[in-house]
């Protein structure tokens, strides 16, 4: 039922309501209310008609109307206490224990309040926990955001320029749907945005709204599963009938993955039909609306690998747009975005914060500006520099500066000679990615030191000589704790798991060990989102296998110690000086310690 029929049914309720109150008032303003003696006097002058008597009350009818009233009514009074009353010329009046709005508010005002109650007590209950309204239960929860509200254009999203492109025909399409039908062309029902969290496919769909001016439905894909089973088909069928009335409109389901997980043939022992009867209606509703009516369905994903195939296949879900993690340019670019709503200096280069920022998404570059604005704002700076900037960067990766955290002498000690000669290791590795600060102040994330690296360019192909190198400079901490004192702790304990994984991949997954051979023996790692905690290992080789994989590994990684080894020997003079200032400064750049500034300038180009 619409809305238009609901609003006509309840005006008509209310003016039958109206009606029967106007006909209540009437009849009791007819009547007149009389004491017991009149009553008496109007029986004995023959002026009473008719009478009826209840319980407590005598009702009548006059012979002829008195005082403009047809009817009257009077209270009863036992027939003994009335002769006593007249033979001693008492007036017996009296009034009626109740009316007819007395008696209506005794009936009606408790039920008010009983389903008062119950909506306020009950329903709060019932949303609390995810249930919902009995009445709205299959309708959709899609919010609608009209083009003056989405206020997002392309203009808002930046280093995604091929995404754009791909998103600007849909655009054109809903402005002019003529243009496309003109060689037979049809526009596709849905299409797919994927790529890693934070690289603004959300964003990127109100864009596309946003330009186009038309209607857009928003709605996560989990707001479609519910406790009940058949509600999620509700819901969908709900969602592309209101679209169907707005049209030409947009429909984007944020967190596809939840509604379209990959079937399972033994779902209906596990109690998975809920979730397949709305997976199967939204493949419904995809086969049976026209796109040339104007509707245009956008979802986005971080996880295409578990989407049901059917979802995905041509005349459903007919392209997929990637949103990766942007580039140098386009890190820029979105820099560039966001600091226009921030106060930054001069000096401040969108292409030098590109540049200490590889494998951020747009996201975490937005909340890298408003760090540096924060840091900014602590130390009372009217502008953000780039100082502020390389703050936050490190606040980001390596976590918030814990200077309340004392350590004891020797372990401060052990930790500046650790960090030293990572950075030592790194500016000696001819491909190691420049040392950007070395740092001995503990960070939230449990690190007591950290030497920062940071790549001056994206890499897309990395070499078996950078590998090497990497496991090299991650090895340098440990070799450098061995070499002044005798022996290693626990501190290195990220470093062994970083250069073990760096290890372990150059043999399953690259091919870059010649006893292994050149052969992949386990499968590539989720794209975007990494491994599930605990999650093992599949392994398709046998034990004879495994074990040369195992012994591969320890001779890289043993290889790469020995190697950073070297470098410390040769250089043990630095390696006490650097360690020395370290601990006086607690952090230090290129530019602070001259032996690493001197063997940054006669490293060849990488």
């Amino acid at each position: 039922m619409d809305r238009k029929h609901s609003f006509n049914i309840g005006y008509l309720i209310a003016a039958l309501v109206l009606i029967a109150l106007f006909q209540l008032w009437l009849g009791y303003r007819d009547v007149a209310s009389i004491s017991y003696s009149d009553l008496v006097r109007y029986v004995s002058g023959g002026n009473v008609a008719s009478v009826t008597v209840t319980e407590t009350t005598i009702q009548g009818r006059f012979s002829a109307p008195q005082n403009g009233k047809q009817y009257f009514v009077a209270n009863r009074v036992d027939p003994d206490m009335a002769e006593l009353f007249e033979k001693a010329g008492v007036e017996i009046t009296g009034a009626t224990d109740s009316n007819w709005l007395t008696t209506m508010l005794s009936w009606v005002l408790p039920t008010l309040i009983f389903f008062g109650l119950w909506a306020f007590l009950f329903r709060g209950f019932a949303d609390r926990q995810g249930m919902g309204g009995l009445i709205n239960i299959g309708k959709s929860k899609a919010k609608v955001y009209l083009e003056r509200k989405t206020g997002v254009t392309f203009d808002d999203v930046a280093g995604v320029d091929e995404a754009k492109a791909e998103l600007q025909e849909i655009v054109s399409f809903l402005k002019d749907k003529d243009k496309y039908g003109r060689l037979g062309a049809r526009i596709p029902k849905g299409i797919l945005l994927v790529g890693p969290p934070g690289t603004g496919k959300t964003l990127m769909a109100r864009a596309v709204a946003g330009e186009a001016g038309v209607p857009f439905f928003s709605i996560s894909g989990s707001e479609f599963v519910e406790m009940f089973v058949g509600v999620g088909a509700a819901r969908v069928r709900d969602l592309f009938q209101q679209a169907r009335q707005a049209a030409p409109c947009i429909i984007f389901i944020d967190e596809l993955d939840a509604l379209g997980r990959a079937r399972s043939p033994f779902a209906g022992y596990g109690g998975g039909d809920e979730k397949e009867q709305t997976l199967n209606q939204l493949l419904s509703e995809l086969d049976g609306f026209d796109p040339r009516v104007g509707i245009v369905l956008l979802a986005a994903t971080n996880r295409p690998e578990i989407l049901d195939p059917a979802l995905l296949r041509a005349g459903r879900f007919d392209r997929q747009v990637v949103l990766d993690r942007p580039d140098r340019k386009g890190r820029a670019a979105i820099v560039k975005v966001h600091m226009k709503n921030v106060s930054v200096a001069l000096e401040v280069s969108a292409d030098e914060i590109a540049a200490i920022t590889p494998g951020f998404t747009g996201a975490d570059l937005a909340n890298l500006v408003n760090e540096a604005a924060i840091v900014a704002t602590r130390r009372g700076a009217d502008q953000v520099t780039m100082d502020d900037f390389t703050n936050a960067v490190e606040r980001i990766v390596a976590g918030s500066e814990r200077k309340s955290r004392l350590l004891k002498p020797e372990e401060r000690e052990r930790v500046a000679f650790h960090e030293m000669g990572h950075a030592l290791v790194a500016v000696a590795t001819p491909r190691a990615d420049p040392l950007h600060k070395v740092s001995i102040i503990p960070r939230s994330i449990g690190a007591l030191g950290y030497t920062m690296q940071r790549p001056t360019e994206d890499r897309f192909l990395i070499t078996t000589s950078e590998l090497k190198d990497r496991m090299v400079v991650l090895m340098g901490g440990r070799a450098a704790e061995e070499i002044i004192f005798g022996e290693v702790s626990t501190g290195a304990a990220d470093d062994l798991a970083k250069v073990t994984d760096v290890a372990r991949q150059c043999v399953t997954r690259f091919g870059m060990d010649q006893t292994v051979g050149q052969a992949v023996l386990e499968e590539q790692r989720l794209q975007w989102l990494g491994d599930a905690p605990g999650s093992p290992h599949q392994k398709d080789y046998s034990e004879a296998t495994a074990r040369e994989v195992d012994l591969a590994v320890r001779g890289m990684i043993e290889a790469a110690y020995t190697s950073a080894k070297e470098m410390l020997n040769a250089r043990t003079a630095d390696l006490r000086a650097g360690a020395k200032l370290l601990l006086e400064k607690e952090t230090l750049t290129p530019d602070d310690f001259a032996p690493l500034r001197r063997a940054a300038q006669l490293l060849p180009a990488a």
